[in-house]
């Protein structure tokens, strides 16, 4: 078999499992499992395709049509220039949460030294971000659930970060550094409970629950962030949020009742609100 009718069986079978960029993703598996530049695929379409290569092409084609998200199989994705390790053990970094780390950068000087936590931190993906692009920045990731702490510590380690970091395995109700941070970001779950069995099956499916299903009306989480950190941050420091397309009155209320002030939104690239930011005032 050669690379074009490999790839164009790929495209067929992506097709009728309802896979929208068939294609493309045909040709990113067979790049993947062949070790070839896209353009190399060009140049070698008629020739034949190595039997090992063809085995595991079928293997990862598989596992898509099963819808198992492509970042998955392929084991790493980008964010925010960053290359991140991608698995079942944390939510897949998405572009829409790169609009939550510009707004917090925002708030973070890059000539003084600062404290940043994330919490629920996950992949390690906003943290990261942070402190990649704030070198005299130290961070700490707050993560629950430890197989995701596992992932956000070996993403840390692998991007050179892990000298101005840490993951506390632990519910951000048991963290005890509040009053030390002078930025606290975090993409929390914000899908109503109703609304999980709706999502698209590369997440309904493979993405943990426990960073989904925000509550009954999806704002369980920030609620209890927000309570935790009108009571616990210091005068000063910034509070910034990743939120859902419709919530922006709902957290904004939320903030603006805990005392917070200076309270701004943001739209991600598809014009959704997408990331919310607020400050603990000083008095």
């Amino acid at each position: 078999m050669t690379y074009d009718q490999l790839m164009a069986d790929g495209t067929a079978r992506l097709k009728g499992a309802g896979i929208v960029n068939a294609r493309l993703e045909s040709r990113w598996l067979l790049a993947h499992v062949s070790g070839c530049q896209h353009s190399e695929l060009i140049s070698r379409g008629p020739d034949q395709v190595p039997e090992q290569t063809i085995a595991a092409f079928l293997d990862r084609l598989s596992r898509r049509e099963g819808r198992e998200p492509m970042q998955h199989i392929l084991g790493t994705t980008e964010f925010y220039g960053l290359e991140f390790l991608s698995d079942a053990r944390a939510l897949i970094p998405r572009p829409d949460s790169e609009i939550v780390v510009e707004m917090a950068l925002e708030r973070i000087s890059r000539e003084q030294p600062a404290f940043v936590a994330d919490l629920g931190t996950g992949s390690g993906c906003l943290l990261a971000a942070l402190l990649a692009n704030r070198p005299l920045a130290r961070g700490e990731g707050v993560e629950a659930s430890d197989a995701a702490a596992t992932l956000a510590g070996e993403n840390l380690t692998r991007l050179g970060l892990a000298d101005r970091s840490l993951v506390h395995r632990g519910s951000w109700t048991g963290w005890q550094n509040w009053a030390e941070a002078d930025l606290i970001i975090s993409n929390p779950p914000y899908i109503a409970s109703a609304e999980i069995k709706g999502l698209m099956p590369e997440v309904r499916e493979y993405d943990p629950m426990s960073a989904l299903d925000g509550g009954t009306d999806g704002l369980d989480a920030y609620r209890e962030i927000i309570g935790l950190a009108a009571q616990g941050m210091k005068q000063g420091a910034w509070l910034v949020f990743e939120i859902g397309f419709d919530q922006k009155e709902a957290v904004s209320a939320l903030l603006d009742q805990a005392g917070f002030d200076e309270i701004t939104c943001r739209k991600d690239l598809g014009g959704n609100d997408r990331a919310i930011a607020a400050k603990r005032p000083i008095v």
